[in-house]
């Protein structure tokens, strides 16, 4: 598995070896959206074509398209865990949220902007 960019939008990529055919979906928004093709550059016009596709459909529905990712956080984690975190971030001189999410960024591969 792979993942794609286009207009801040990332779609994850697979390959189906039984139809021999690249498969992607763009990941972190509700609605469906996928595509497929058969070669890497075709898969790269498929994508920018179906983000093209999401925005006009959106637009003539009289619809936002949805961004896939507003920055906020909710989760919740044991009360150890939070205070090994706190106390991290407050030795390394940085709020809980900037460790935080140097810490997430890290772990995902520093795919955060």
């Amino acid at each position: 598995m792979s993942a794609m960019t286009c207009k801040g939008y990332q779609a994850r990529i697979e390959f189906d070896p039984d139809d021999e055919i690249f498969t992607g979906r763009i990941a972190g928004i509700s609605d469906v959206v996928g595509f497929y093709a058969d070669t890497v550059e075709s898969l790269k016009a498929a994508f920018h074509e179906a983000v093209d596709d999401y925005v006009e459909t959106c637009a003539k529905a009289g619809k936002s398209p949805q961004k896939p990712y507003s920055g906020r956080v909710m989760f919740r984690i044991s009360p150890e865990v939070h205070a090994r975190a706190a106390i991290a971030a407050e030795l390394s001189g940085k709020s809980l949220n900037e460790w935080a999410e140097q810490a997430l960024a890290e772990a995902a591969g520093k795919r955060a902007a």
